[in-house]
Order: C-alpha cells, then sequence, then structure tokens
C-alpha cells in the first residue's frame, strides 16, 4: 500500500575470518575460475537476496585518524578562516569539511561557516539551524580550533575573500592561500571541487575526518525529529535515494523515451543551456552511466537483485520527483517524510532540514540503496561504514546502459545486473570514500 499523507502508526556484526588466496578466489565473483557462490541464490529464485552474498573486503576508519591527533595543534594561529558553502545540504558538509582540513593545514582558526541563502533550494537556514555548533567545537578540540565568535577588532570586518578554485593540494594552499591569511588575518573561501584531499599530511587529513564523520551532529531538535520519524517507519525497512528530479535530468543531458508530457515539460524548462546529447554522442554518454535512473528501471534492478516487492522503503528524496509510478506500482510499501509529518510541519521546513532528516535516515536504515553517487550518496555511505553498517549498495547505471544497449532484457538482463551488483557488494565498492577510510579484508 502506498502511503502519502496519512500518517500511520506507528548490527549488521561481522565476524573476521582468515581467507587464504584461494578462499578468495572462490568467494569473489569476480573471480575467473568461479561461478555465483551456490549459496547465493540467483535472482529468479526469490529466496535470498543481494543482502546474503558474503563479503571479503569492507571499509573501515583508519588507524592514523582514530588513534590520535598525530600532530599537536601550534600555540599561536594564523589566523581566522571562514568557509563559505554553497549549493545542496551535503554539499555544503563536503565544502566545510574540506575548509576544515585547510584551516589546520594553514593552523588557522576556524570561523563558523557562511552556508548560502538559496531561492533555489528553498533555504534560508545557517549552519546553526542545522548542526550543534557546542558539540562541533568540542570534538574538534585537538583536530583544530573552532570558535563562535571572533575577537571585536576582527568582528567588525568582512573576510578578504580568497580564490580557491584552483589550489589542489597542501604546497598550492601554503604558497597561495597562507600569505593572504597571514596579512589580513580573517579571510573566507570556499575549497575547490576537485580537492585532492590525499596531497594533505596526516594531521590535515584526520581534522576533516573528524569534522565530517564524528563532529557533525544535527541540533536536539532536528535530532529529536530524526528519532520520531525513524521509529514510525515499519521495520525492517530499506532507505531509497532516488534521484529523477527536472533539474537532475536536465543537467545530466540526457534523453528518455516513454515519460509523460509532464515530465518532458518540466525537464525542458529546466535545460537553460544544456542542450541534450543526440545520436552516437547521446549513446557513449548513456553507456558511460551519465543518465540517472528512472524509478522503472531503478524498480528493475531492485528486482534484479531479489529484493522483496514488499520491502518497506523509505523514499530520501528531495520534492519534484517525476515518473514515481514507475516505482510504487511494483514496489507498494513507500513512505517519505510527509507520510509521518503534519502538512503544516512538512511546509514549514527547508531545504537543508528536509536534507537532513534524509541522511539521518538513511544512515540508521536497515539497508540503503542510492541510484546515483552525489555528495548525499558519499556521505551517507561512509557514515554508515562508520557506525558498522554495511548494507549499502550504489546501483550501477552504467552497467544498466551497457547492458541494455547490447539487447539484454528479462532474465537475460536480470541475471546480469544481479552479477555485477554482486562483485561490487562483495568487495565493498562505494561503502565508502578513501579520503578517512582504509581497505580491511574480512
Amino acid at each position: 500500500m502506498v502511503v502519502t499523507s496519512a500518517k500511520k502508526p506507528l548490527l549488521f556484526i561481522i565476524s573476521l575470518f582468515p581467507l587464504s588466496i584461494l578462499a578468495v578466489l572462490w568467494f569473489s565473483p569476480s573471480s575467473p575460475f568461479s561461478e555465483p557462490s551456490l549459496s547465493v541464490s540467483s535472482p529468479m529464485s526469490g529466496k535470498k537476496d543481494i543482502w546474503s552474498v558474503r563479503r571479503i573486503m569492507e571499509w573501515r576508519p583508519c588507524k592514523w585518524w582514530l588513534d590520535g591527533h598525530l600532530t599537536a595543534l601550534p600555540a599561536e594561529s594564523n589566523g581566522y578562516i571562514r568557509v563559505d558553502c554553497y549549493g545542496g545540504l551535503n554539499q555544503m558538509r563536503r565544502d566545510f569539511c574540506d575548509g576544515v582540513g585547510i584551516a589546520r593545514l594553514l593552523n588557522a582558526t576556524l570561523v563558523l561557516p557562511k552556508f548560502e541563502v538559496a531561492a533555489y533550494w528553498n533555504e534560508s537556514s545557517g549552519f546553526a539551524d542545522v548542526f550543534d555548533v557546542d558539540y562541533f567545537i568540542k570534538q574538534m578540540n585537538g583536530f583544530v580550533k573552532a570558535v563562535k565568535e571572533l575577537p571585536a577588532e576582527i568582528a567588525s570586518k568582512e573576510p578578504v575573500q580568497v580564490d580557491c578554485s584552483k589550489r589542489k593540494g597542501q604546497f598550492d594552499y601554503v604558497e597561495s592561500v597562507l600569505p593572504s591569511l597571514l596579512k589580513h588575518h580573517y579571510i573566507s573561501l570556499t575549497p575547490a571541487m576537485s580537492q585532492r584531499r590525499d596531497r594533505y599530511p596526516l594531521h590535515a587529513k584526520a581534522a576533516l575526518c573528524q569534522a565530517c564523520y564524528k563532529a557533525l551532529r544535527l541540533t536536539k531538535a532536528l535530532e529529536n525529529k530524526g528519532s520520531k520519524l525513524l521509529q514510525a517507519i515499519p521495520k525492517p525497512f530499506l532507505s531509497l535515494h532516488l534521484r529523477f528530479e527536472p533539474d537532475m535530468v536536465a543537467y545530466s543531458q540526457c534523453e528518455y523515451s516513454g515519460l509523460s508530457s509532464s515530465s518532458m515539460e518540466a525537464i525542458e524548462a529546466s535545460r537553460g543551456d544544456r542542450k541534450p546529447w543526440t545520436g552516437e554522442s547521446a549513446r557513449v554518454w548513456r553507456n558511460r552511466g551519465k543518465c540517472p535512473l528512472t524509478p522503472k528501471e531503478t524498480a528493475f534492478v531492485l528486482q534484479s537483485l531479489s529484493i522483496p516487492t514488499d520491502t518497506n522503503i523509505y523514499l530520501a528524496a528531495g520534492d519534484g520527483l517525476m515518473e514515481l509510478e514507475g516505482l510504487t506500482s511494483v514496489y507498494t510499501n513507500i513512505f517519505t517524510k510527509a507520510t509521518f509529518l503534519s502538512g503544516e510541519e512538512f511546509a514549514s521546513m527547508h531545504g537543508n532540514t528536509k536534507a537532513a532528516l534524509d541522511y539521518y535516515i538513511s544512515i540508521n536504515s536497515d539497508s540503503f540503496v542510492a541510484t546515483y553517487f552525489g555528495n548525499m550518496d558519499k556521505m551517507v555511505a561512509a557514515m554508515r561504514a562508520f557506525k558498522g553498517l554495511f548494507k549499502t549498495l550504489l546501483l550501477s547505471r552504467r552497467a544498466f546502459a551497457e547492458f541494455t544497449s547490447q539487447g539484454l532484457q528479462g532474465n537475460e538482463l536480470r541475471e546480469a545486473l544481479w552479477k555485477v551488483h554482486r562483485d561490487d557488494f562483495v568487495m565493498g565498492r562505494g561503502s565508502a570514500l578513501p579520503d578517512c577510510f582504509c581497505e580491511f579484508k574480512l
């Protein structure tokens, strides 16, 4: 039963065991010497789902981060840095975490970040409206100095903006940004999208990791709302981050056949200068995995992974999802924020607070599936790994596109999709990012 507005009443422990090289070859689906393990049913049997596959690799928090601060903070700071963040909540979270690493790299004192006030995201909330400021400052003690207020002689001034769009690593920041910090004592920056965190010294990387995965806690009010929502969702449940909004499809420059006229109009209204690829370019683009999965395609992949159609699914998604009936006609137990929140309560929430609730539910769900490897998916996957929750899977848009372009369909397509996703799950691909996590063989 699809629930959209009516209110409803309302660890996975991995045993560590030694593996010889032979055992790894036997259990690894990518091995040329084996077919799927006999202990795992094929997707057509309907007896076992993807989560029943035995894993041989996981991502765990790196010891250099968890075991200590590595290098003591210098007694004197070189100045103050404010991180200016733009976009959706998880993009801003990522930028801020990068900024924490830069502040530690340059021996700067961190000022609370500036979150963009964006009408596009239905957003006017700031950092303190989403995250517990006092908790953040306490958790960062020893990693980087953070303050809520600036000294009087600086507080009346706007920071000097420093362009970091082409800064990628340690020496870029030390050579180009540090002089501005020393000269002006108070600067603002937006970290480059193409950060090379692997080039940071470990003490700066540890500060970034500590900020991202241990220090950013939701405000008490948001956490209480998230906890009530989590309790209301029927258990067990899968959190599905589905991306098929007009702006996402327009940004992808992909075209789809069979969409409703209203969906096509919404996509065209969002395209702007981003015209869709055509001809051979469109085929190559799609086969590179650049096109978001539709809800109907998502349902097909989930069925290929033997995830039962009566699974309770929490839809972690923004407003404006298109073609949703392609999913709900197959998976009927679908729940959203609007299922459990009153209309007035839901309408009063801004984009950041809605995204924060989806994040909270997703990191605490029994399993998590993402159709697009975006900022939220990366953050959720890593936090689930940090919490020891490993039923996490990123659906392969590339595999779906390649197989369908080869003419595969029906059970043949399902079997091919099963094998690809089984390989990914066994090897822990997409479970976390290597910035703060290290591979761990089971």
